[in-house]
């Protein structure tokens, strides 16, 4: 895992902390080196701070999307200014706000990883929670092709790049389709949060889906929430 921090003691601290809690570290005190660390090597997961020296945390992200769809958890000073937001569309996955108790950071971070390793989803007769479906089965709902056990996605026969929260959101959407999902319901399945979650994530993610698989797949219905077109 790649920690990139600008403040010594918080950087050292989360390191020992999440060591603690049995994952490998590395860390950067700059945006620049933590490009370059994240090119020589593999990670499973990115903490980026937003503000950084040199190359900030939201252009740090939007280096990494150009290659990569690893997980990616940005470290906010400022939870309801602009910079949440611009971390969200740059293509993080998720988000804290400093000063963060470790617990919730590492509550965080296995549920980014569980959606890193999502399973797919139950095939025609199978009960949630029995195993994935047989080998091929694919949904298809007008030029979109999902294929649930590849975990690959196509419009128009072209495959799409998703970031595994990205996919796990619209895997709930295809799940129920012409169905309206609220934003909290969304927060809890997809994001893993209870009530007191923030419902930027869904927008912001919901809006990533529209770019990539077009605008009318998935409709706002004001007031509630998201329906996925059959």
């Amino acid at each position: 895992m790649l920690l990139v921090e600008d403040d010594d003691l918080m950087r050292r601290s989360f390191t020992v902390a999440l060591e603690r809690y049995g994952y490998e570290m590395k860390a950067a005190a700059d945006g620049l080196t933590g490009l370059e660390l994240f090119r020589e090597e593999s990670f499973d997961l990115l903490i980026l701070d937003v503000m950084l020296p040199g190359l900030d945390g939201i252009g740090l992200c939007r280096r990494v999307r150009e290659t990569s769809l690893v997980p990616v958890l940005m470290m906010s000073a400022r939870g309801d200014g602009l910079d949440v937001v611009a971390g969200l569309e740059a293509g993080a996955d998720d988000y804290v706000v400093k000063p963060v108790d470790t617990y919730v950071l590492v509550a965080r971070i296995r549920s980014l990883l569980r959606r890193a390793t999502y399973a797919p989803l139950p095939g025609p007769g199978q009960a949630a929670g029995e195993g994935p479906p047989p080998e091929g089965e694919v949904l298809v709902f007008g030029d979109l092709s999902i294929d649930t056990a590849g975990m690959e996605v196509f419009v128009s026969g072209s495959p799409v790049a998703l970031t595994p929260t990205e996919l796990k959101l619209l895997l709930e959407f295809a799940a129920h389709p012409g169905v309206v999902l609220e934003r909290h319901t969304l927060l809890r399945d997809v994001w893993e949060y209870g009530w007191d979650g923030d419902s930027r994530v869904v927008d912001l993610c919901v809006q990533r889906l529209r770019r990539k698989l077009g605008r009318d797949r998935i409709e706002t219905v004001r007031g509630f929430g998201y329906k996925f077109r059959r």
